[in-house]
């Protein structure tokens, strides 16, 4: 990619104290981008890992800019492509939020934002749980400001739990759930908060066709990170020890299910 001359992808010593990027256990493609990466699982054609560096500092409230896209460093038969999205009530869903690279010199930024219109960043969500968003959405803004204290800067890592029982749909399986860690620099050193969200009520396949039922809803819980890495065979390294939900005297244990930021322990 052209990217004017800035560092390409995740940079893991961003946070001042060195965060490698999360491995998943299976061969992925590297992409990297404008200040984030995504390590691509070819065969589920899915995001495995993605990594963002946010510089809340210097974020720019760009106007909306960018193509979805494939990337041609792959081939499509390695990406979820534009097939997948047409004519249903699935949306591409960003997995690096489009705002979260855009920071610094306002060129940079836009070319950032825009890398995020790539398909290897997209996974299937349902149209219900990515409009009505607030909450999921809003998770790396909740964590940035938390992290003022410091130099608000965050890195954040994003994917689809890629299950096996995932559900098929031309030719893809749709993940049911979603993964996010937000990592900081604490005043004790690296600080890091792990997030499920569940959209399987939200996603009926069967029959090759895709419908969302009337009652579905979607959930957002707090997690434990050795819970995500569990369940997604991710290395995540220093954030299982970095948990703030799991650290001594922390409020909180187990699987926590969020209404509102209100709910989230830092």
């Amino acid at each position: 990619m052209h990217d004017g001359g800035m560092t390409d992808g995740y940079d893991a010593d961003f946070l001042g104290a060195r965060l490698p990027l999360p491995r998943p256990v299976q061969e992925v493609r590297a992409l990297a981008y404008p200040r984030f990466t995504v390590l691509l699982d070819p065969v589920r054609r899915l995001a495995a890992v993605t990594a963002v560096n946010i510089d809340g500092a210097s974020l720019r409230n760009l106007p909306r800019s960018g193509e979805w896209r494939l990337d041609e460093r792959v081939t499509a038969d390695e990406q979820t492509g534009p097939e997948v999205y047409a004519r249903n009530d699935l949306d591409r869903g960003h997995l690096v939020r489009r705002r979260d690279p855009g920071w610094g010199e306002t060129e940079e930024a836009r070319t950032a934002t825009e890398a995020t219109f790539f398909y290897p960043n997209a996974a299937p969500q349902a149209a219900d749980f990515n409009q009505s968003k607030e909450l999921w959405l809003g998770l790396e803004d909740h964590v940035l400001t938390y992290a003022e204290t410091t130099d608000q800067r965050v890195s954040v890592f994003t994917a689809p739990v890629l299950a096996e029982d995932d559900p098929p749909y031309r030719g893809i399986r749709v993940p049911l759930r979603f993964w996010k860690v937000a990592a900081w620099a604490g005043p004790d050193g690296l600080a890091a908060a792990g997030f499920v969200l569940d959209q399987s009520a939200l996603v009926d396949t069967g029959q090759e066709t895709l419908t969302v039922p009337p009652l579905g809803t979607f959930r957002t819980f707090q997690v434990p990170i050795i819970d995500i890495a569990t369940m997604t065979e991710v290395s995540l390294g220093p954030l299982i020890d970095a948990d703030v939900l799991t650290a001594p005297g922390a409020r909180g244990s187990g699987w926590r299910m969020l209404d509102s930021s209100r709910d989230i322990i830092l």
